[in-house]
């Protein structure tokens, strides 16, 4: 008799502590990052009135008698499936998929560790990468002052120095062209006459016959051009296609230099043909009102002053299927101007020089699509940080470049629900959890989403049904009590 008045309270509570974590369950609905919980139930000690025997040859077996004293709570299981990213719009919101944790740490240094889902982090005054509610540090790699990032040392509080919120400026020492040449061009036999159709804004005069041309303009007015003695007259080139190069010193000035590319006869023996381009400089008239070689011109700054440049010339070929064969090697850029740039001891000096790459262009037929890429530019500071799927934070400068900052770091654990909760969102490692495996996003196989966060992974529906069944679970284990309690009273009553 009594026994079912145990039986019945420690259903009571059982079902009461399955009740409590689904009320915690519900309450963290809209908690970023929460990972749910769920209750399961065991039988607890039977009492044996009687053992199993064995069958004889005369009599069967019997199965053992046992009276159950109730139930109990077998585990309360961390439930880590992953919730849905919501974005935000925060360039330092983070949303983390799979099987891992942000770290953050208590100290800069990043040696009190601790482990979270929720990627709500921001910078503060002294940007610093911290979680905004506690101050605790995100943890990763830093960068060094050239943007590059070890992820093999050991892991400390991402913090943007002061050397990395500002980019000196940097002379431009490579000039990479990229893209395709139309080798379908036409091509021009005489100033005054040509092989086909020619359309050109301004007009463009790759060679002349005589010392002087005379140009009409469209305002009726007239304009001498005066080619120097040395200018090389081209027969059968093509019409040329000009680009501009954006080149800067190491002060940070920029120099905007036209560069020609000209189609002229090929050379090679069938069936070995190549198709030949010439690359210099774009002439352009001078103060003195003379057209330069191609291989030099002046150009205009803002503020009214020439700058001197030079450029030994280069000749590309390409084979029948387009692609670059050879040239003369990469020509050099020499700038000459007041401004100039720094040289190795520090001192202004008035020519710089830069490198000019020529080995990734194509020579196909169809439209032109040249590109120059360089390396330098002029100072900026840090206007925008912005983190990629890889976990890297890069930081945007007023000057255009982008350069990396840090990386966040992610942990992994052998069994994920043995962490213990510390509350704020936060975990901490247990007897049961593992060590983490602290390495990079990509390295874990996780995935990454910026400027989101996400989600808690709570099933209203399921929390619901779950109440409902607790709720009757826990009324029918008061009924036992209730009809225990009753059958009790009986027996007291039979001796009236």
């Amino acid at each position: 008799m009594m026994r079912s008045l145990f039986s019945g309270v420690s259903g009571l509570k059982s079902h009461q502590t399955r009740m409590d974590v689904i009320g915690n369950n519900i309450a963290n609905v809209n908690t970023i990052g929460f990972k749910s919980s769920r209750v399961t139930f065991a039988d607890t000690l039977y009492q044996t009135q009687s053992g199993a025997a064995a069958p004889t040859g005369t009599v069967g077996g019997t199965n053992p008698k046992q009276i159950g004293l109730g139930v109990g709570v077998a585990s309360v299981d961390q439930l880590f499936g992953d919730a849905s990213p919501q974005a935000t719009g925060k360039n330092t919101d983070l949303a983390l998929s799979g099987n891992g944790l942000f770290v953050v740490s208590r100290d800069a240094g990043g040696k009190d560790k601790y482990y979270t889902r929720a990627g709500n982090f921001s910078f503060d005054a002294n940007y610093n990468y911290v979680v905004p509610g506690s101050g605790y540090h995100v943890v990763g790699w830093n960068a060094d002052e050239n943007g590059s990032i070890d992820t093999k040392g050991t892991p400390t509080g991402i913090q943007i120095k002061d050397a990395m919120r500002s980019m000196g400026a940097k002379a431009t020492t490579t000039i990479s062209y990229k893209g395709n040449m139309n080798s379908s061009v036409p091509t021009i036999t005489s100033i005054r006459n040509q092989t086909g159709a020619v359309v050109a804004s301004p007009a463009k005069v790759d060679g002349v016959t005589n010392t002087s041309l005379t140009l009409t303009l469209s305002d009726g007015t007239t304009q001498t051009v005066t080619a120097k003695s040395n200018y090389e007259y081209r027969t059968k080139c093509s019409m040329p296609i000009t680009t501009i190069a954006n080149v800067y010193d190491s002060l940070g000035n920029l120099h905007k230099v036209p560069f020609l590319f000209t189609k002229v006869p090929g050379s090679g023996t069938p069936p070995l043909m190549y198709d030949e381009w010439e690359v210099s400089l774009s002439p352009a008239t001078t103060s003195g009102g003379t057209l330069d070689p191609v291989n030099q011109c002046s150009i205009k700054e803002d503020d009214g002053s020439w700058t001197t440049v030079k450029m030994n010339k280069k000749t590309l070929k390409f084979d029948q299927n387009g692609k670059y064969v050879s040239g003369a090697g990469d020509p050099e850029l020499t700038l000459q101007n007041g401004a100039g740039s720094i040289s190795g001891s520090g001192t202004p000096s008035a020519t710089m020089t830069a490198t000019v790459d020529l080995k990734s262009l194509t020579q196909y037929s169809g439209s032109d699509t040249i590109k120059a890429d360089y390396d330098g530019h002029s100072a900026g500071t840090l206007k925008e940080i912005n983190t990629d799927q890889s976990g890297i934070l890069t930081g945007t400068y007023t000057n255009g470049e982008k350069r990396a900052l840090a990386q966040v770091a992610v942990a992994q654990f052998d069994n994920a629900p043995g962490l213990t909760k510390a509350g704020a969102n936060l975990y901490t490692e247990s007897n049961n959890s593992g060590t983490a495996n602290i390495k990079t996003v990509s390295a874990l196989g996780l995935t990454l989403t910026p400027s989101a966060l996400e989600m808690s992974n709570v099933d209203v529906a399921n929390e619901f049904a779950d109440m409902v069944v607790t709720q009757r679970g826990f009324q029918s284990n008061s009924k036992v009590i209730t009809v225990g309690d009753e059958m009790l009273e009986t027996v007291i009553n039979m001796k009236r």
